[in-house]
């Protein structure tokens, strides 16, 4: 039997290249949050009216591999130390939810 069904787990995981000023970029598991098209469709149209960079990641990311907790406080450090780690997070996310990542294999 197929793994697929029609119901998606409410979270998935994947890796975000977080950039780092004169070093190779570190991968990071981060959980994400699950949206249905409509849902998808919504945050994609209200991207830009977050208040900060922080309120985008907590709004979708959910959990991450790292050793410190996963907290607001924290995702803020990472995103003001890191200043492409939300971008990278962000994108990561849209290629998740869009397949955007499958290029012309999807055919």
């Amino acid at each position: 039997m197929a793994s697929f069904t029609l119901t998606p787990e409410p979270t998935f995981k994947a890796k975000v290249d977080i950039p780092i000023p004169g070093k190779k970029a570190q991968k990071v598991e981060l959980t994400f949050k699950w949206r249905d098209s409509d849902d998808f469709k919504a945050f994609m149209q209200g991207l830009e009216s977050y208040d900060s960079d922080t309120d985008a990641v907590m709004d979708f990311v959910t959990g991450w591999e790292l050793s410190d907790a996963f907290s607001r406080e924290n995702v803020e450090k990472m995103v003001k130390n890191y200043i492409g780690s939300a971008r990278a997070i962000i994108n990561v996310y849209i290629e998740e939810n869009t397949g955007a990542r499958l290029g012309n294999s999807a055919r």
